[in-house]
């Protein structure tokens, strides 16, 4: 054995150890508790995506309109004031594009594509840009997404805040049934999963990372309530609206009681 096989087999032994010692049962009295966290905060950041191709015989003029156009979505992502490090643009992508007429595989041209990706530290300043934007079918906005600067930093708040009200509900059923705690058995951010008669693992650990995406590219809903889909024309600003992101966190612990 190799001594990078015995190092793989040391460490799936160590993980395994692991996760056995999360979903094992102490012989000892003890009490399963789970503490939560959650805060509502409003988005900061709102990223744009889009996707720039174009199919021509000519695999150069395909790459003519998509470079036409990366140069022109590039200019109004800095004329609107997108983050300078959150920019970034794909390699071109080429490959043939064929479609099927009368049961046959039929070729069409070389496609060409590219991503690229902005981020904005304001609502109005995506909506100005997205005003500004002509899409069609070679040039797609293909999703937004609000996020929050300070999710990390959040996170860590939050799991410190379940880990603590875990021990507060620890102390609070051992007080109630006249036993004390007399140490930490296990604590986790995984729902376990023990042999109980209930799955401890089914418990709700639902968490909202991020507002959800648009269904679809480039259809949104107004401020009356409408939907509205684009076409082949400018985004309406007003047709964008910011939402709230839930962050919530789980932790999981066995606490070790006695008389």
């Amino acid at each position: 054995m190799t001594m990078r096989m015995l190092q793989a087999a040391v460490l799936w032994l160590v993980a395994g150890a692991a996760f056995a010692q999360a979903n094992s049962i102490p012989s000892q009295p003890h009490l399963l508790v789970k503490g939560q966290a959650s805060r509502t905060v409003m988005p900061d950041r709102f990223t744009v995506e889009l996707l720039l191709q174009a199919t021509d015989p000519s695999p150069d003029k395909a790459r003519q309109v998509v470079q036409a156009d990366a140069v022109n979505v590039l200019a109004l992502l800095a004329k609107h004031e997108a983050l300078s490090d959150s920019v970034s643009a794909s390699s071109l992508s080429i490959e043939p594009e064929k479609a099927y007429e009368n049961g046959k595989s039929v070729f069409k041209g070389t496609r060409v594509t590219r991503r690229i990706r902005g981020t904005f530290a304001a609502l109005d300043r995506l909506q100005a840009m997205l005003a500004s934007l002509d899409t069609s079918p070679q040039l797609q906005v293909t999703s937004l997404r609000p996020t929050y600067s300070q999710g990390g930093r959040l996170r860590a708040e939050l799991k410190r805040e379940a880990a603590q009200q875990s021990r507060r509900t620890a102390d609070g059923l051992a007080s109630a049934y006249g036993t004390r705690i007399t140490g930490l058995y296990t604590i986790s951010d995984v729902a376990p999963e023990f042999a109980y008669g209930v799955r401890a693992g089914a418990w709700d650990t639902r968490d909202s990372d991020d507002a959800p995406a648009p269904p679809a590219p480039l259809s949104y809903q107004s401020s009356n309530g409408d939907n509205v889909t684009v076409t082949g024309s400018a985004v309406a600003p007003e047709s964008l609206q910011a939402g709230t992101i839930t962050y919530s966190e789980n932790v999981y612990a066995i606490f070790l009681i006695a008389p």
